[in-house]
């Protein structure tokens, strides 16, 4: 069977060409899938019933099943989908009272080779990457289920989305145009995959880059993220600059704040010199527990400590509002798996 999702209009052309039918039959489809967040053939009312029969012979709307729903007291959802060969993946729709906006948190690998010491995702490993049609997937399973229409997408679920760039760059193209959601709507997080940072800075798109630095020095950095053995502050400082220079676009920085570990005042001093000529933004985000390790979350005192003494630098500094940890939806706990 043909899953439509994930297919252009000039896809769908082939199978509506196929069955004898208009190009703007085509178009239908299309809009019903990516605009109307459509479950079924049968939801396609404005298709004859004798097309929708023939089309239903040959084609499904989607063959990812919801595996586990959960609702946090914030109103956050958290999704566990399964794929066709079995593996799943978590997504996240994040929902804040005192705005419009609607963000899906979706993933682009299942597991992840990264292994930061905090993360959830990184304990099960690398699987294999997601497809762009399994990444859109999970962005329209929540508007059919929740019959809501997704605003912004960020790239901070499961696995490393630089080391899938093919597919999350088609995934991106597919959001712009068939769900209509701008390029600014949209973030990409990285551990600091420089070769994906360069390829970013050539294309010269308008969405946004986030790099999850977590800490200002070599060691420390080493210890929460092995892949600053790989790719190092100092080689990755100079990417980000490169980054801005070709695009003029602003990045967010994104900083895990542990208890003890990374949250000190020399820590902040240390991470205002590294940023002190760099075009970006910060956003501080206390650390969330998982059952993996024994960090823990710094006190509120110790984050405003830590926000005040970055924005003497004169960084715009936010501190991330915390969204969905009681259903461990929130950042650095998506598993992907069934306990």
């Amino acid at each position: 069977m043909q899953v439509l999702t994930g297919l252009s209009q000039k896809e769908i052309e082939i199978i509506t060409d196929n069955l004898h039918q208009s190009k703007f039959r085509a178009r239908q489809i299309h809009n019903w899938i990516y605009l109307k967040s459509a479950s079924s053939i049968d939801d396609m009312t404005d298709l004859s019933k004798d097309f929708r029969e023939q089309l239903k012979k040959i084609a499904v709307v989607s063959n990812v099943k919801i595996k586990i729903k959960q609702i946090s007291s914030d109103g956050t959802i958290k999704y566990l989908l399964e794929y066709p060969d079995g593996e799943c993946v978590e997504t996240v729709l994040m929902r804040f009272d005192n705005r419009a906006n609607l963000t899906a948190c979706v993933s682009s690998q299942v597991g992840c080779a990264v292994n930061c010491s905090f993360c959830a995702t990184g304990k099960r490993g690398f699987v294999r990457n997601l497809t762009y049609k399994e990444i859109i997937e999970q962005v329209l399973t929540i508007q059919r289920d929740t019959g809501l229409k997704v605003t912004n997408v960020v790239f901070m679920g499961q696995g490393e989305p630089l080391l899938n760039l093919d597919n999350v760059l088609k995934a991106m193209e597919i959001f712009n145009e068939s769900f209509q959601i701008g390029q600014r709507r949209i973030t990409v997080s990285t551990s600091g995959i420089i070769p994906g940072i360069k390829r970013l800075a050539e294309l010269d798109m308008q969405s946004t880059l986030a790099i999850s630095l977590h800490a200002p020095e070599h060691d420390l950095r080493k210890k929460l993220m092995p892949i600053e053995e790989k790719f190092n502050l100092d080689e990755l400082k100079l990417a980000l600059k490169d980054y801005v220079q070709k695009t003029g676009r602003r990045i967010t920085v994104e900083y895990l704040l542990i208890k003890d570990l990374n949250d000190t005042v020399p820590c902040a001093k240390k991470l205002a010199e590294y940023l002190f000529d760099l075009k970006c933004n910060v956003n501080i985000i206390p650390y969330n527990p998982t059952a993996d390790n024994d960090y823990q979350r710094p006190s509120n005192n110790a984050i405003m400590r830590f926000k005040c003494l970055l924005e003497h630098s004169g960084k715009k500094v936010t501190v991330r509002l915390e969204r969905g940890a009681d259903i461990d939806a929130a950042c650095g706990q998506l598993k992907g798996k069934v306990n």
